[in-house]
């Protein structure tokens, strides 16, 4: 929802924060070309946010702070969701080895709420917080299958359906066909359509009318995920996990 009344000082200054993180470092020169501000004025945003440290600089560039991991923290904390999930990824990523994401929809968009990492577990793009768009992901899916159709017409509006990898479904009546099986299954799969080589299973979590609030994902390399292991043992492992959170979610 856009502020009534924002603030410009403010607005400035988180427009100069995602430009550090989107970039992973800036200097003052492609910070100020980016947001379309003075090199003093964005100079004066820099060093108040180091001050606080929330930024640091090293050499001619600034990064994202510590003071940030605390918030960060703290926000997840706070989310009830991790709260219910967050031992039941661990698990999972201990009994399948491989990497399991826990997913929230926020705006439109997914943001990776927590990563557990198996013995097996790929090294990926991914972090806590990270935001993906929910239409080429199983954990995305998962949560747009269980959400009404009017809704996810909003989303797909604001966000698009831009196309990852040759994979990635771009069509808005192939996706809405994809999103019944997944309400039907109770489950979503990515077949290598965020990322070249990699298949995800993902499983909703959902409240008390069966809207969609999360989805829990295994992640694993193509050549560990045949037909066999994705379909059965990933599959069962997986919707065991996303069934307990919900439990614990929903009733607790």
């Amino acid at each position: 929802m856009e502020p009534k009344h924002p603030v410009t000082t403010v607005e400035r200054t988180l427009e100069i924060v995602e430009t550090i993180r989107e970039l992973d470092g800036a200097g003052v020169s492609e910070i100020a070309e980016r947001v379309d501000v003075g090199k003093s004025a964005v100079h004066n945003h820099l060093n108040t946010l180091a001050n606080r440290e929330y930024v640091v600089k090293r050499g001619d560039e600034y990064h994202i702070g510590l003071a940030f991991l605390g918030l960060g923290a703290y926000a997840r904390k706070r989310n009830d969701i991790y709260e219910a999930a967050r031992s039941e990824v661990d698990k999972l990523a201990d009994e399948t080895g491989e990497l399991v994401n826990l997913l929230v929809e926020k705006d439109g968009e997914g943001i990776y709420l927590y990563q557990a990492r198996g013995e097996n577990a790929v090294e990926l793009d991914t972090y806590d917080g990270k935001r993906v768009r929910l239409h080429c992901t199983a954990l995305g899916k998962a949560i747009l299958g269980f959400r009404t159709d009017s809704e996810v017409e909003t989303i797909l509006d604001e966000q698009g359906m831009s196309a990852m990898t040759p994979n990635t479904i771009t069509d808005r009546q192939e996706l809405f066909a994809e999103l019944k099986d997944v309400r039907e299954q109770g489950y979503a799969v990515d077949h290598e359509e965020r990322l070249n080589g990699l298949r995800c299973i993902a499983a909703p979590i959902t409240d008390d009318a069966d809207r969609g609030l999360a989805a829990i994902s295994v992640s694993c390399p193509v050549h560990r995920a045949d037909d066999d292991r994705f379909y059965g043992e990933l599959r069962k492992a997986v919707l065991g996990a996303a069934n307990v959170v919900e439990l614990e979610h929903n009733y607790s």
